[in-house]
């Protein structure tokens, strides 16, 4: 007697309907030549006694297989293995069970992004998150966006313009988004200048696989933008980095890599540098211009939180000086609105963004146009600019009680200065309370830290002074204890 209990590989645990699994192992079986084809399989009754399951998941199980034309059933007399099926090798059915298809490894050659792996176990959702910047949801105007996104679910008209040349970004967003930068930030361009991504990230990444190469050097800060710098390592160019002082990027150091090499581009986030949050000064803006000019180097300017200033008027951006047009400029709604909403810009020649919308679309045809087109009617009702004024009201005297509460109770473990505006403080900690041991604690999420500076990311915008209040005197008590 055939030993179907050996082949048939049930868990009743397991997620997967018994029915499914016993046509798996049975499909296995004939695939790996232990069961051939015309070999005659046990009557329904039989293998239910042999299983210790009901005869019904057994007849589900053979109806499948019929289905898919594996088996061959003459009613009343037998069921055995499609005679469609080639004949193999078969391998002794003691050998070790196979596993179910996506629990193998994958083991031809392929191309290894990143080396780490995920730790083990269960994870634990944290009692406390701090995050590196987030905007608080529940001041945003989302219900207007999502009330005219729906409204234009419905409307002949607008069906057909969210679904034509989402490529580049619906035109209506294009064009709303140029004049709303050029008020706002002194940018001189049209639609033809703006590509619509999902997110700042993807506009850096599109940039680096247009202008680097193997044989490409880019300079960058340090700390910087992980991802940023992920994306540059992945064009398999060098990247060199400078130092980032309490006035930004050190470009004194830029210009002494210049002197000595090619570079093809720098990547600078001049408003609030990421992760320490200092702004570029005035002088050192004027001097990257003009290196850029004199050395024919991109400038990838990532301008994440430009309109979150507080004391003063913000420094326009580099993209809107005089160059030669060889500034990329990079910017996202998702510090505006909604993390999870991941529409971000790009700004830049015509002849730019025509090869980046031609190798968006190798990935993605194109984003959600009725969210764009929602998107766009919120910047012309001038939703946004309105949202913005009380938000940043907001964040102002977020920023301002969580600078008393630091001073009051963390002043012995920390030090950090001030930010003129953003939406997070850089905090380092004093060598003897190692910022390790917070990254640790399962009770506490910290989306951004520094091992190595010992310092990290503290997003005030997304928390209420009840929040703020609530995780400092955590971190006070947890400090306190080492």
């Amino acid at each position: 007697m055939f030993p179907f209990e050996h082949v048939i590989i049930i868990d009743k645990e397991h997620g997967t309907p018994l029915y499914r699994q016993i046509a798996v192992s049975i499909i296995n079986a004939i695939r790996t030549g232990v069961l051939q084809p015309g070999a005659h399989l046990p009557g329904t009754r039989e293998l239910s006694r042999t299983l210790g399951i009901h005869r019904k998941t057994v007849v589900a199980a053979y109806d499948e297989l019929y289905a898919q034309d594996w088996i061959t059933i003459v009613p009343r007399k037998y069921t055995a293995v499609s005679d469609h099926i080639p004949f193999l090798k078969p391998q002794k059915w003691n050998t070790a069970s196979v596993l179910p298809s996506y629990e193998n490894s994958f083991k031809l050659p392929f191309r290894t992004i990143d080396e780490k792996k995920e730790k083990s176990g269960i994870s634990v959702i944290p009692e406390l998150v701090i995050d590196d910047g987030h905007p608080d949801v529940r001041i945003s105007p989302i219900d207007e966006l999502l009330k005219t996104y729906r409204s234009y679910t419905s409307k002949r008209h607008t069906i057909k313009n969210a679904n034509m040349g989402t490529e580049q970004g619906t035109l209506r967003l294009r064009e709303e988004l140029a004049q709303y930068l050029s008020e706002t930030r002194g940018l001189n361009i049209g639609a033809e200048n703006v590509l619509i991504t999902h997110g700042a990230q993807m506009s850096i990444y599109l940039t680096a696989q247009l202008l680097l190469s193997p044989q490409s050097t880019v300079i960058v800060g340090i700390p910087n933008y992980p991802a940023a710098n992920a994306a540059f390592e992945q064009t398999g160019a060098t990247v060199l980095e400078v130092p980032v002082d309490e006035n930004g990027m050190d470009i004194k150091a830029v210009e002494r890599i210049c002197r000595t090499k090619k570079i093809d581009a720098v990547y600078v986030i001049p408003h609030h540098h990421y992760p320490t949050t200092v702004t570029l000064s005035a002088g050192r803006r004027m001097e990257l211009l003009e290196l850029s000019n004199t050395f024919s180097f991109a400038i990838i300017e990532d301008d994440y939180d430009y309109d979150y200033h507080y004391t003063s008027s913000p420094y326009l951006p580099l993209a809107s000086g005089s160059h030669n047009g060889n500034i990329i400029y990079t910017g996202s709604f998702s510090k505006i609105l909604d993390p999870s909403l991941r529409i971000g810009f790009m700004v830049a020649p015509g002849n730019f963004i025509e090869q980046c919308t031609a190798l968006r679309k190798i990935i993605d045809v194109g984003g959600d146009g009725y969210m764009q087109n929602a998107l766009a009617f919120l910047i012309k009702e001038g939703e946004l600019k309105r949202h913005l004024k009380k938000a940043k009201k907001i964040y102002h005297q977020r920023r301002n009680f969580l600078d008393v509460l630091l001073k009051d109770r963390l002043n012995p473990y920390i030090s950090y200065v001030l930010p003129p505006g953003g939406m997070a403080l850089w905090i380092t900690l004093r060598p003897e309370y190692p910022v390790s041991h917070l990254i640790n604690l399962p009770q506490l999420k910290i989306l951004r830290a520094d091992e190595e500076l010992n310092a990290f990311r503290f997003g005030f915008a997304s928390m209420d002074e009840k929040e703020l209040e609530t995780t400092v005197d955590f971190l006070q008590k947890t400090l306190s204890s080492i």
